[in-house]
């Protein structure tokens, strides 16, 4: 595997706090992973709770789990595109700047959003329905490609050799922020409106307000324009990309570690993001409002989790850190199911809560172990292809592989059983990483 593992101190490191200009960019790119991650989980809310009746009646007609399988499918889909994403995403940014890509996958991800809140439904207009959904679902993976990678480096490359954990995981938080935003949205709705309401027009109303969303998350974006990070990060953009032939040429392994690491964290967050509340409600009858407060509950608790292992990562070790959430999260795969059967508010919010804890370990560290991985000229490329890769393996499917377990098997100790086994398979990744990368140079 080729890594970086030299010793010598970067050159634009430091060993003070951050400067009042790094905390300006660093709060710009979390809050804007925010606003995109927001767009992206009320989708996937959507698809446990609404498009399998409303956009696939085909299915639904003959097989209700049929259609909500598709629906999963449908949320699968955009994880195709986002390698696609991140390689356009670095390939403008040379160009253009990226300042310039960040505002784009902006208005991609809100616009994309915005126009599934327009979309009529498969009994106004048939098939094409569907396939308009389809299609604004693939435009947003294609924005996300291109946000990670680049928000994930500013933090890390500009950190304190002994802190890159703890900086590293303030990117990571826009994912759990953008499931409590979606969360929220969604809960506040299922109490001011009545079943038949929700599932008539008050889902839409989370897609709309994506326009007011857009609009924070750009107001946001353009305090940090004049930055001279930003300029950092252009030239971050242009130095550490690189096509992907150099770079599975020579770096294909550290690629593919970083795509096993992530599957597992992938799978289980998004059981948690959109599989759970669409189980608590259709299978074990529970209130929908219910099922909502209980991922948020899980939400927080990850938001929490990803910060305070990220710093603990800077002193046990981010191979530590991962070994240990993963070996637990295995441990913890079945019998979290059979918490969740009980319908018991307590015990199943009880369940999520510790996933949300084990999510934590096994992102928080993420940002700061994949940088290290990889040396300066193929940095970004190698962890937005290795993170895109990952989530097609680990997040793409997995509450349609959830759903299709479930099915076949009729019990939920199957999928403990997959999360077991893609734990597994993110574990070894884990242990085949050099532990001398850790806290190396980055340049």
């Amino acid at each position: 595997m080729t890594t970086n593992t030299t010793t010598r101190e970067p050159k634009n490191s430091f060993s003070g706090p951050l400067t009042k200009e790094h905390k300006k960019v660093l709060a710009g790119s979390m809050v804007g992973t925010t606003v995109e991650w927001f767009d992206f989980f009320i989708y996937a809310q959507a698809a446990g709770l609404i498009f399998a009746s409303q956009f696939f009646n085909p299915a639904g007609n003959n097989s209700p789990t049929l259609a909500q399988i598709i629906s999963w499918a449908s949320l699968g889909l955009s994880f195709l595109v986002r390698p696609l994403g991140a390689v356009v995403a670095g390939h403008i940014g040379d160009r253009k700047g990226r300042k310039f890509v960040l505002t784009l996958t902006l208005l991609g991800m809100g616009g994309a959003t915005v126009a599934i809140g327009f979309l009529p439904t498969y009994e106004q207009i048939g098939m094409a329905a569907p396939l308009l959904l389809i299609g604004l679902r693939l435009l947003q993976g294609f924005s996300a490609g291109g946000e990670w990678g680049g928000a994930a480096l500013l933090a890390v490359e500009h950190a304190p050799v002994n802190r890159r954990g703890y900086f590293g995981s303030f990117p990571q938080v826009g994912v759990p922020c953008g499931m409590i935003l979606a969360t929220l949205f969604m809960l506040v709705l299922t109490k001011l409106t009545t079943p038949a309401q929700f599932e008539d027009w008050g889902w839409r109303i989370p897609f709309l307000s994506s326009v007011v969303m857009i609009i924070i998350g750009y107001l946001i974006r353009k305090m940090c324009e004049e930055s001279p990070v930003f300029a950092e990060l252009e030239k971050l953009q242009k130095e550490s990309s690189a096509p992907l032939k150099v770079l599975f040429s020579g770096h294909k392994k550290p690629v593919m570690l970083c795509a096993m690491i992530f599957a597992a964290d992938n799978a289980a967050g998004y059981l948690a993001i959109a599989f759970f509340s669409s189980y608590g409600a259709k299978v074990l009858g529970m209130p929908r409002s219910t099922v909502l407060f209980i991922s948020l509950a899980g939400a927080v608790s990850w938001t929490v989790a990803t910060i305070f292992y990220g710093a603990l990562s800077d002193r046990v070790g981010r191979r530590t850190v991962f070994t240990w959430g993963y070996i637990i999260m295995a441990l913890f795969a079945v019998p979290m199911w059979m918490m969740i059967d009980t319908a018991n508010v307590f015990l199943f919010g009880l369940a999520v809560v510790i996933l949300g804890q084990l999510l934590g370990a096994t992102y928080g560290p993420q940002a700061a172990l994949y940088a290290e991985m990889f040396p300066a000229k193929v940095r970004l490329s190698g962890i937005s292809i290795g993170y895109a890769i990952g989530s097609i393996i680990g997040g793409a499917f997995a509450p349609m592989i959830a759903q299709l377990l479930l099915n076949k098997t009729g019990t939920s100790m199957s999928i403990g059983v997959y999360l077991i086994l893609i734990s597994l398979f993110s574990l070894w990744g884990v242990r085949m990483v050099n532990p001398k990368v850790e806290k190396s140079s980055l340049h």
